[in-house]
């Protein structure tokens, strides 16, 4: 199984209530045992290691998922770039800019929306409209 494929469903179950429950299960668990073993080093070092590793090991597959779905996502947006008619196709390559020409760029597009402000009284309603 690829790498990818693997960390999409780990990342799935992981994030799923039921994961969620065995974890705060276990957590419940070894705190009631704290007793039996007098909260010794042992036993702290137990919860520690194990959170540790867990954390270390989800980072990667966290990232994974995380960098597919913005590839899927910047997929979805050069698609819809280049079926717009008055869109830029230019726009498809931005990936290749550093970060001073995105940022060059980023002016440019805050200088043309400046003359495009939206009245938001007209689409939303004050305090004052609101039914009650």
């Amino acid at each position: 199984m690829k790498f990818a494929k693997f960390s999409q469903k780990l990342s799935l179950w992981a994030g799923s209530p039921g994961t969620f429950m065995i974890a705060l299960a276990l957590i419940a668990l070894w705190g009631i045992s704290g007793p039996i073993f007098d909260f010794d080093d042992t036993w702290q070092l137990i919860i520690n290691t194990s959170t540790t590793i867990i954390t270390f090991l989800m980072v990667f597959v966290i990232q994974n998922t995380q960098n597919r779905d913005n590839d899927i996502l910047h997929l979805k947006i050069d698609e819809l770039v280049r079926a717009t008619k008055d869109a830029h196709n230019a726009l498809l390559s931005l990936d290749g800019l550093d970060l001073p020409q995105l940022e060059k760029l980023r002016q440019e597009y805050k200088k043309i929306g400046e003359g495009e402000s939206l009245k938001l009284d007209e689409i939303l309603p004050t305090q004052e409209q609101k039914p009650s």
